[in-house]
């Protein structure tokens, strides 16, 4: 079986999107298939990870001539709004585009099960959920980068800390009145800021934030951000899957989440801390319940134990599966 695995935008795009299709071909290579990451009809399975203009091409061009057509949804209209300049007023036309999009394929592959909800009010296209996963050998080594990386940001333990793209949409103001509130913690979030992307409100959020909040940019190591944080706060309103989230569980740091649907799956007081969709007083008071020792141990180990079902092993499979029955 040879599968033309395409990604649209691959050298402009970033994030998460980006990353899962690192995994998806890490789990090609593990499963021994034939792939291209061109887009070609000369393939048994035409596999896309970004609907955008040429990706559509190609996929009517493979219904006509009977290539099944295999569709990431890792865009949606919910999840594009606060997040760059301009997205807001995208993300209303974009959906309608996106049901058309979508509806070219003959499966989907969601990555959360919160995703197959919002996706099947889209199209009626067979779904499926399959994890984007977590490499746990990206992460290898990272203990060894803590002293390292708290030096180069001035950061003492306990740490706060987020992994990813700073936009509004992951909770940047809920991340930055933490800070304001708790200023004998240090918070961290490590992750491209490019403020020329950015609204207003989101750079003024960032340029005001109070002393004890560091934006790092870019890092030239990831796995320093998991070796210098402590507590992975990760706020945000809206949210596919999570990958940084699922790296941070492999790397054993206790989680505090927003209880938005698409972390259902997490288990309040056992994996994680969850605090109500409103307000910050709750990851206020999260926070305070987290500067004991013994409970960020506690739901750190059982969020390692439960990350291993995301590992690229596990997941790996699912797509083989997913092949042979649309083949």
């Amino acid at each position: 079986m040879k599968i033309s695995h395409y990604f649209e935008l691959e050298s402009h795009v970033t994030g998460g999107i980006h990353e899962s299709v690192v995994h998806q071909r890490k789990m090609l290579d593990r499963l021994d298939l034939t792939y291209t990451t061109e887009p070609t009809l000369e393939a048994d399975v035409f596999h896309c990870n970004l609907m955008g203009p040429r990706s559509v091409w190609y996929a009517r061009q493979a219904r006509s001539k009977g290539v099944p057509v295999v569709a990431n949804t890792h865009v949606t209209a919910e999840d594009f709004g606060d997040s760059f300049r301009f997205t807001n007023a995208l993300a209303k036309p974009l959906k309608p585009y996106l049901e058309w999009a979508y509806g070219l394929a003959d499966a989907l592959v969601c990555p959360s099960e919160y995703n197959l909800d919002l996706i099947e009010t889209y199209t009626d296209v067979p779904t499926t959920v399959v994890s984007n996963g977590v490499d746990r050998s990206k992460l290898a080594g990272f203990e060894s980068l803590e002293d390292e990386y708290r030096d180069r940001y001035d950061l003492e333990s306990p740490t706060v800390f987020l992994v990813g793209h700073v936009i509004k949409r992951k909770g940047l103001k809920t991340f930055v009145e933490l800070a304001r509130r708790l200023p004998d913690l240090d918070f961290a979030w490590f992750g491209p800021l490019d403020l020329s992307l950015k609204g207003r409100e989101t750079t003024a959020l960032i340029e005001n934030a109070p002393e004890n909040c560091t934006f790092t940019g870019y890092v030239d190591d990831i796995r320093g951000a998991y070796a210098a944080g402590d507590i992975f706060c990760f706020p945000t309103h809206e949210e596919n899957e999570g990958i940084a989230l699922l790296e941070a569980m492999a790397a054993g740091k206790p989680l505090l989440v927003r209880d938005i649907e698409t972390f259902s799956w997490l288990e309040d007081g056992e994996d994680c801390l969850k605090v109500a969709e409103n307000g910050v007083d709750g990851f206020e008071a999260a926070l305070e319940r987290l500067r004991d020792p013994a409970l960020r141990e506690q739901l750190g180990s059982n969020a390692v134990a439960r990350s291993e079902e995301f590992s690229l092993e596990a997941v790996a499979n699912q797509y083989q599966s997913l092949y042979e029955e649309v083949v």
